[in-house]
This record gives structure tokens, sequence and C-alpha cells, in this order.
């Protein structure tokens, strides 16, 4: 490159260099620029002259017509500006005075118009004064949105009224939205002030200042002379945002170093402020200063204050901790290793206390929780009038026992599952061992009646009161649960359907025993039906519900069907409840109960007891037959032999089982008035026993009870047809038995 080349390019650069010396400052005011006007300063971007100013809508005219000089921007007296984006102007009162001399309606409307500056909506309020004025204010905001709002303020009295509140006696107010930047308010009354008129003779109408205007009863005359109020505008730089305007450097407001932008939040443009830990204008190129906070504010807690650049410190003494700042964490002694020590094991022992007082707390609140919960299921399932029964009757119900739910609990180990002997539709049968060693069978219902709660207590007194050798003992109940559980004597060697279903049990019950559990069975039952104060039905008898003990005694069980019947009762209309096979079908279709529905189940269970094994292909589904159908056929055809157990058929005993099994189809007979009562049923089955027993044949083989049999008791499902359709049920474990491997209750329990 030659020589008068690279002077040229050089001359150039300083050219360049000059016009941007001279851009730069004519974007910022110069020395002679002047500052104040009156009491007011005027910081730049605002200045009163050329050059002193960022742009013409930031000239502030200063006018001294008046002798006492005056700011004015754009024809609007301004009193005070803040760089922190706020101008503080008056604004003009509109008044509605209808009896002032020359009053033209027109006159009540006021007009501020800025279209630089929108008003702001946080600051400022619209305002109506007056005891029958309504207030309407008119604009379009910056969005171009028509806006029209008001308020309306009424009273009788100055008495009425409460200063320093406007709720719309004698002052209402209004919120304004953004971009708000010109309006009109027009004002008029309701009875034309007449009826106020000594105390309020014109309304006032304006836009304020929220917090520069408190409302005195005063204000009703005259407004105390007032004609302009303090408004506040917002302002702001130009109309971009702050990243638009950053991409142009030159003309970019925010010249300060350490200052910042902000966009706008009400119009367009931004708003420059100093950082943090800075202060001044930071629309001037050196505007924002770094303040010494070590001086201004004393921040440390002790001197030790050290000021930086945008920011300080603070130092704490020597064996002290912490920021040192009042603000912050403050100084405080550093902990020796042995203090450290002792506050952390102090800290632990606390929480360690808190925890287990907690804890301790919280179990005490769970054990008032349950107790209060006993109680309350105590009362709820007749608690109060079973305890008063057994007060009453005195030595009479010294047998009768009401359980506590934790003795219960603990007699079943929590009501484990391997003490569960059966379940069925109504609940659970557990085993259970009370602290006597008392083996018990504890009956856990599904679900309870609240309706039935004095039914069942005077049924838990009669039962309780309920004594015969062949009937399960019912020894007391639990009322502390939701459901209450029934506590039973516990029998040993399961149930009648467990031995004449099974092969190797079958062969053990000769003819004699099978009558001995039948006749003993009837015992039972005819003593329920009429030997007691309070005769009981039944309800489901059958071969599951018949227990034996280790001697073969029958045990009649599971009251859980059964009724009480008065004693001038000769039937109750009920609900069909029983078990499919064993139900009377007269009961079945007219729902009348009598106690020779219970004859009839008998009836079903002797077939049983003489069928046997062969008993079950009667209850199988696919053959759909009903046991005590077909036995009835099977003796007027004179095939019994055909259907009797075999073990149990001889030569010599031929005319026995004939007769019993005669009896049988007369406890089958459909009309309940054809059977014969509960006693003539014991009674005649005592006399065919007897005859049995006077014949060399009739006699057991006494070996027979030495023999050992298994304890393993299968399950059968059969279908029964009662000329109303087939219906599933299973023979399984009763609720009262031994402890047996777990099979389903039937559903009649």
């Amino acid at each position: 490159m030659s020589l008068n080349k690279t002077l040229l390019l050089q001359q150039l650069l300083l050219g360049f260099v000059i016009l941007a010396a001279i851009f730069i400052a004519a974007a910022e005011p110069n020395s002679s620029c002047v500052t104040t006007c009156g009491s007011l300063y005027i910081p730049y971007p605002f200045g009163t002259s050329h050059g002193c100013y960022l742009d013409p809508s930031f000239l502030i005219t200063c006018n001294s017509s008046s002798g006492t000089p005056t700011p004015f921007l754009n024809k609007t007296e301004v009193r005070n500006i803040s760089l922190d984006g706020e101008l503080r102007v008056s604004a003009p009162v509109a008044r509605d005075c209808p009896y002032e001399s020359g009053y033209n309606p027109n006159n009540s409307i006021t007009v501020l118009h800025r279209q630089r500056f929108p008003i702001s909506s946080k600051k400022n309020k619209f305002t109506i004064i007056g005891c029958d004025t309504i207030g309407v204010i008119e604009s379009i905001s910056i969005s171009e949105n028509n806006y029209t709002s008001g308020c309306v303020s009424l009273c009788d009295s100055v008495d009425s009224v409460v200063n320093g509140t406007c709720s719309g006696a004698g002052c209402c107010q209004t919120s304004i939205p953004q971009g708000l930047n010109h309006f009109a308010a027009a004002l008029t009354s309701l009875y034309n002030y007449s009826k106020v008129f000594n105390f309020n003779p014109c309304g006032f109408g304006f836009v304020v200042e929220e917090e520069a205007y408190n409302f005195s009863s005063l204000d009703l005359r005259k407004l105390q002379g007032q004609d302009v109020v303090p408004l506040v505008l917002d302002w702001a730089v130009g109309n971009q945002t702050c990243e638009d305007a950053k991409k142009n450097t030159t003309g970019y407001a925010c010249k300060a170093a350490n200052s910042e932008c902000q966009n706008s939040i009400n119009g367009p443009g931004y708003r420059c402020h100093c950082s943090s830990g800075y202060e001044g204008n930071p629309y001037l190129s050196n505007g924002c200063q770094d303040i010494d906070e070590c001086k201004t504010s004393n921040p440390c807690v002790e001197k030790a204050c050290i000021n930086h650049v945008g920011y300080f410190d603070c130092s704490c003494p020597k064996g002290y901790e912490g920021d040192g700042r009042r603000d912050g964490t403050r100084c405080s002694p550093k902990p020796s290793n042995s203090r450290t020590i002792i506050i952390t094991l102090g800290i632990t022992i606390s929480l360690l206390a808190l925890l287990l007082g907690g804890s301790s707390l919280l179990l005490g609140l769970k054990r008032r929780k349950l107790v209060r919960l006993k109680e309350k299921f105590f009362q709820q399932n007749g608690g109060l009038m079973l305890q008063r029964q057994i007060s009453n009757r005195g030595r009479s119900m010294e047998t009768t026992k009401i359980f506590s739910a934790d003795e219960l609990k603990k007699a079943t180990n929590n009501y484990d599952e391997s003490k569960v002997l059966g379940k069925g539709g109504y609940g659970t049968v557990y085993k259970g061992l009370l602290p006597n060693n008392k083996v018990v069978a504890i009956k856990k219902s599904k679900i309870c009646d609240q309706n039935q709660i004095e039914q069942f207590i005077n049924e838990v007194i009669v039962l309780t009161q309920v004594n015969h050798r062949n009937v399960v003992k019912l020894l007391g109940c639990c009322l502390e649960t939701e459901v209450p559980l029934l506590v039973y004597e516990f029998i040993t060697n399961g149930t009648l359907s467990d031995h004449i279903h099974d092969e190797s049990r079958a062969s053990l019950l000769s003819l004699e025993k099978r009558m001995k559990i039948a006749v003993e069975t009837a015992k039972a039952l005819a003593y329920l039906h009429a030997e007691i104060s309070m005769p009981i039905i039944h309800r489901d008898v059958k071969s599951t519900n018949i227990l034996l003990d280790d001697n073969h005694t029958a045990k009649v069980a599971d009251f859980g069907a059964s009724r009480l019947v008065a004693l001038d009762q000769t039937q109750i209309t009920t609900l069909v409840q029983g078990t499919l096979g064993y139900l009377d079908p007269e009961y079945f279709h007219t729902s009348q109960l009598t106690e020779k529905s219970d004859v009839y189940s008998f009836g079903v269970v002797l077939a049983e007891l003489l069928t046997g094994e062969k008993a079950i292909s009667y209850f199988r589904p696919e053959n759909y037959k009903n046991l005590a159908m077909y036995f009835v056929s099977a003796v007027k055809e004179d095939r019994l032999i055909q259907i009797l157990e075999d073990h149990i058929v001889n030569d010599s005993n031929i005319e026995v089982l004939k007769e019993v099994a005669s009896f049988a189809t007369r406890c089958l007979r459909v009309r309940g008035e054809d059977r014969p009562s509960m006693t003539e049923v014991a009674m005649e089955l005592k006399g065919l026993r007897t005859t049995m027993e006077k014949h060399p044949w009739g006699k057991d083989n006494q070996n027979e009870e030495e023999m050992v049999y298994l304890l393993s008791t299968p399950t059968y499902s059969f279908r029964i047809d009662m000329g109303m359709g087939s219906t599933n049920a299973t023979i399984g474990q009763d609720s009262i038995s031994q402890n047996l491997p777990l099979k389903p209750l039937d559903d009649g329990r």
C-alpha cells in the first residue's frame, strides 16, 4: 500500500471517530443545561431546552408568567419526576354545580390528553365526590379498545359518610385499565342536588393518585377549593423493547456502564435503572456510581465493613463465625470441640426424647381411640341391654359370659389362619383356647343388622339357657367388635356329614350307631321345639350342622338361621332361609315357617343316614335329583334295598330298616300338617331303636371302637331340584367341629 493511501485511510478513520463522538455528545445534555424549574429537579432524559432532553416528548417548559416558575409537560403542570419511571402531574377536576350562576351541564366534562405517557393504573383511581352524584369516565386506550366505567356516590346527610373511606356514601372510586393515556369525565345527578343542597351543592369527579387523596366530609362543599389533584403517569423511553433497543448501540438510552434495562408494563418502551449496589442516573454515561454502604447504611454488626465496587463485605471478630451482616446470619461464637459434642449430644437426646414422647402420645391416642371404639361397639351391639338382663335374672344367667375383644383375640392368636375351622357365607369359625385351657369355637360373622340388636340379645339370653346334652352349648358372646362374636363349646369329632360321606369313617358307623345319632338329634330338636320357655325353630337342620363327639354323641349346632317363636304363635312369616336339599318345600313356596319345617329337614338327614355314600349321587348337579324325593319314590316302589348303605343291610334287619325308612317318608310329606311333630319323631325312633337292640344283629362289634380312621374330609357339590329350578350347594365342615382340613361352610349358616 502506498503512503498516500495510508494517510487517506487514517484521515477517514479519524473522521468517523469525530462524528461518533459528536453523535454521543448530542445524545447527552451539556453542562449548560438548566436542571431545575422552581423547586422541581429535572433529571435527564427530561430537559428544558434543545440538547438537554432525549426527545421532544421529554421537554419540560418552565413558565414564570405567574411570578413563580412552574414546570409544564405539554400544558400539564409537573409536580415531580422520578427516574423509576413515574411522573407526577396536576390533573383537572370535573365539577357539576347546577345552582351556580352561568351553569352549563357541559362544564362538568374535563379532558386530560397525554399521547406519550399513559396514566398509571396501579397508582390512580377514578373518584367521585357527592351525595347525589353519578360519574362516568370514558376514553380510548393505547390498545385502541373502547373503555367506559363509572360509579355512583349517594348519601342523606353528612353524618352518614365516613372520613377516609370511599365506599359509595359521599365518595366512590373505581379502577382504570392499563394503557389509558387520555380520558373524559362526565358528571350528573339524580335529584339535581335539591335534597342535599345545604351540605353538598356540587358533585366532583377526577382521576387522582390513590395514596395522595384522603376523603373528608369537608370535600362535599366545594371540594375545599381544589381545582386540580395529583395524578401519576408512567413514562418510558421510545417504543421498543429492551431486546430490540440494545441492537442499536448508539440509540440505546441506558448509557451507564452499571445499568440495566426493564420493559415498560404500561404501554410501549423501556426504562433504565442502576444495577444493585449502584445509584444515580442510568441515562448518563457515568450516571450510575457505586454506593458506599459502609458509610450510608451501617450494614455490618461489627465495624469491620469493607466496601467494594457494587457490593460490600462484613467480617466477624476472631473466634466468631457468620457473614457479619445485620440482614444475614450476623456473628456468633464458634463452638469448641467439647462444646460441639455437648450440643450434638443434647440435640440427639432432645430429638430422641421428642420421638419417644411423640410415639407414646400417638400410642396413647390410638389406645384411647380403640377403647372408645370398643365402648361404641359394645353399646351399639346391645351390651348394656345384655348386662341388665344378666343382672335381672341373677343366678339363672351365671353361665352366660360377656367376653372382651382382647380375650378372644388372644385365644385365637389374633385370628390366625391356622385357627380357622371353617368359612361360610355368614362368616368364619375359629378354634380358640381360653386362659383356663378350655377349648372353644368362636364364630365371627360378616354382617350384623342393627335393627335386630334387641332380638339378637334376646336370642343370646335364651340360647345360653339351652341346656341339653345333644345341643351345642352357647357359652357367651363378645360385643366389643363391629359384628358380635359368639362363643360355643368345642366338639371334637367333626360333623355327621364328615362321617357318613367318607368311606373309611362310614364303615365305622353301624346301623345301631346311626339310629343312636338319629334319636339324639330328634331329642335335641324336640327339646328346642317344646321344652324351653321360648321355643326355637332351627331352620337349618342338616348333616353338616350335627356334630359328633369322641363317643359319637350327636350335638345339634349352628343357630345362625334359627328364630325364637312366641308361645302363642304357630308360624312366622319371614324371608326364605335354609339350605336347598333340606328345605321344607311348603316353607320354600309359602314362606310360612313352622316347627314342621325342622321335621322335614330331619327327614332328609334320616334318609341321608340310611343311604350314606350313595346319597352323594343324588346331590350331584348332573342328576337334577333331590334326595328326599328320590328316597320317598324308592320306598313307594319297593326299591329301598338298592339305595341303602351296603354295610348296614343284612337279612335279619331288613324289616326294621323298612320301618325306619317308612317313618322317614312320613317326615318328608309335602304338607306340614301331615308330618309328625318332633316329639313324636323322637319317641317313634326311640321305639324302633329299642326293637333293634333286642335282636342279636343289632349289637355293635366291640372292636369297631378301636379302629383307626382317616381325618381327611372331602367336600361334595350337588344340585337340588325343588320344582323351581336347580340350585348348587356344598356339603362341608360345620362351624363348630374339630380342627380338620378347611372346607367352605354352607351358605345356610
